[in-house]
């Protein structure tokens, strides 16, 4: 199924939902199905699942509305099935105020879980912006990961994007929190 025919967002709006994305290992099944559809046999094989287990998973992920059935069909007497993702990008709502926020909680555990030997970039700054800086960085990071999303090729292995602009929490109340 090309992609051209996905809706570009897909928004998390029930606790199903959350529930089924909250799980690392429905999170790594998603990142399978990003570019490509794939039988639960594959989707296994690629995130070391036992195929029950991938079936398990992408069965809540299904009713959840998050991945689909695009394609079937037959070998020796059983019907294949074949899966994709519901949208392009999954949006999360917001965590709220000292809530879990999810998509770091993921990008951290996928972080750790990669090879250590592999090139990777990880770096943070703290910068002190105006308002007006701050909204034109994260349209510019946000428009930076849309233009490589384009141009990403699923026959390449993966590559995650992370980013998080963000206000801490002041140093004074930080402080008063800790007391």
């Amino acid at each position: 199924m090309p992609t051209d025919d996905l809706p570009e967002t897909f928004h998390v709006t029930t606790d199903e939902q959350l529930r089924a994305v909250s799980n690392l290992t429905r999170h790594r099944i998603m990142a399978v199905l990003r570019f490509e559809p794939a039988t639960i046999t594959q989707i296994a094989e690629r995130v070391g699942l036992a195929k029950g287990s991938s079936s398990y998973h992408v069965r809540l992920l299904e009713r959840a509305g998050l991945v689909k059935v695009v394609r079937t069909r037959k070998v020796r007497g059983v019907t294949e099935r074949y899966y994709a993702m519901a949208a392009r990008a999954i949006a999360l709502p917001d965590p709220g105020e000292g809530g879990p926020d999810v998509l770091m909680r993921h990008a951290v555990a996928d972080l750790e879980a990669s090879p250590a030997d592999r090139e990777r970039h990880v770096r943070m700054a703290h910068l002190r912006l105006t308002e007006e800086q701050f909204a034109e960085l994260g349209a510019r990071l946000q428009a930076l990961a849309d233009e490589y999303r384009e141009r990403s090729d699923p026959s390449l292995p993966d590559a995650s994007f992370v980013f998080a602009l963000f206000h801490p929490t002041p140093r004074e109340q930080a402080e008063g929190d800790a007391k």
